[in-house]
Formats: C-alpha cells, structure tokens, sequence
C-alpha cells in the first residue's frame, strides 16, 4: 500500500471519545480547507459505526454548511434517529471551532430481494487503454493550463484517469457531461465499509466541474469561485473502490451562481454501484 492511501485510511480510522462522539484529522496538506469527500467518508464511518455490519449504508444526504480548517480537528456528534425493522437512520454533525460545519443523514438498510433494473453504462474507452494523465504530463501536454496539470500530477490516494482531456486543452462551451475512471491507488482491506468510505470520499472529485463545461470553464479557472454546497450519495450493491470505477457525470442545469451535477458509477463490467448528485456555487469572482 502506497504511503498517501495509508494515510487517508488512518484519517477515516477515526477516534472514538464517547459513545457516539468522534475525532477527526485532516491530511498534512497545504489545502487552505478541508476536502468536503474528507467529510462525507468520515461522517459515514462515524454513522456506520453505530449499526450492526448486516445494515449497510444505502443512502446519504448532506450540507456544507462552513469551510473546515485542515489544521483543526474536526468533532463529529452522530445522533440515532431512528432503529427500524428494515431501516436505521443516522445524523451526523461536523464541528469545528464550536460550529458546526456539515451536516448529513445517512440511512441504512437490512438487505432484501426485489425488483431490479439499472440504466445502462455510457460507451468508455477501457481505463487500461488510457495513459495515465500523469504521464502524459511528464512528456508535456501543450496548452494545458498549470493549475489543471497540478491538479492531476499531484500525488493522492485517488487515481483519476479521463477519458478525455480536450475540453481543459480547448476552452469553450460544450456539452455538460464527461466521463472518468477512477481508483484506490492500491489494494484496500476487504471489509466493505472501507470501500464505501473510499468512494464516498472520491465521490466529490471532479463533480462540481461537470457544471461548468457548458460555460467553457472550469473550477481551475481563477475567475471562478466555486464550493461544494450539499451532496448525496446513494450506494446500489456491493463494489470494490481498488478496481477501475467510470464516474459518469453530467449537469442538466445551471443558474442564480449554482451549478446542479449528477453523477452514475459503474463497475468495469458495467453495473451500477452508485449514485451522486450535488449542487454548487459558481460564481465569477469579483474584484
């Protein structure tokens, strides 16, 4: 295991101070806040702590509500709503600084047999056919802009590969949907959780952008002032986070300085694992 995915699991190993009180950390990064996924994964482990393993997570609906300090701590209270014959539900609280910074419920379901239907997997290049944008970095990708290429050369525990660069490589309006492979960097533990904790955190990566494609931006562009506003995340069956994921996105709307983004994610065999939406202040910064 590489050492920058060791360290995001031993930030979502977080510490219990009470029956249903934790503590978090952040990365040792220079991010001037915290990354809204580092939220939603360790509020999720916090909630799923609280409910017996043959309950699994299906479904998680948050609000960011204040940047997080990296440097600080950050306290999660998770308060038992509800204990059903079928459903369990969960809130949970991120603090900091004595305010609450997120919020979230999520809600957990005994599994059944029922009816089944998925949408189908959009056509994508196969990720193993992808060069790694890293790579392509290293040899030098004319016209891409330095913030884009510090993005996608940093080290992380996430391993992104687009399945097309062309709309950071020609700036203007297009279609607002884009396609991306995604992985742990190595293998992780079995245990399910761990690999939901995982895309939960990798659920956040790239998203928001999906708003901005069909105004021929992006939110490298440093007229943009872009945050994450809310999220949800609902989980479909059972996935590994260390395979090949293609992050389906797109964005059927925009307006009033918010950007609304969707998101599918399927296996390599092409099953639904997930389902993301989330909205996003876009705003020009003014000066």
């Amino acid at each position: 295991m590489t050492d920058i995915l060791a360290e995001l699991l031993d930030i979502l190993d977080l510490e219990r101070l009470e029956e249903d009180l934790f503590r978090g950390v952040s990365p040792k990064v220079s991010w001037p806040r915290v990354f809204g996924g580092q939220v939603v994964a360790q509020a999720l482990v916090t909630a799923t702590r609280t409910v017996p393993p043959s309950r699994p997570p299906h479904s998680l609906h948050a609000y960011f509500l204040l940047g997080g300090d990296p440097k600080a701590p950050i306290v999660y209270e998770v308060e038992r709503i509800r204990d059903g014959g079928s459903f369990t539900t969960r809130r949970v609280k991120a603090i900091q600084h004595g305010r609450a910074i997120f919020a979230t419920s999520i809600s957990f379901h005994a599994e059944e047999e029922g009816y089944a239907h998925q949408t189908s997997m959009p056509q994508a290049p196969d990720p193993d056919s992808l060069p790694s944008v890293k790579s392509l970095i290293a040899k030098g990708i004319p016209n891409l802009p330095p913030a884009i290429s510090g993005y996608f050369a940093r080290e992380r525990p996430i391993e992104l590969k687009p399945v097309d660069l062309r709309r950071y490589l020609e700036p203007g309006p297009a279609e607002p949907h884009c396609n991306v492979w995604l992985r742990a960097v190595a293998r992780l533990p079995d245990d399910p959780a761990i690999h939901q904790a995982v895309l939960a955190y990798a659920s956040d990566m790239t998203l928001l952008d999906a708003s901005l494609i069909a105004h021929g931006r992006s939110v490298f562009d440093p007229e943009i002032q872009s945050a994450s506003l809310d999220h949800a995340l609902w989980f479909h069956r059972p996935f590994r986070a260390d395979s090949w994921l293609l992050y389906a996105q797109d964005s059927p709307f925009s307006g009033g300085a918010r950007g609304f983004s969707r998101g599918q994610i399927f296996d390599r065999d092409g099953a639904l694992v997930a389902s993301v939406a989330q909205e996003g202040l876009i705003r020009p910064r003014t000066r």
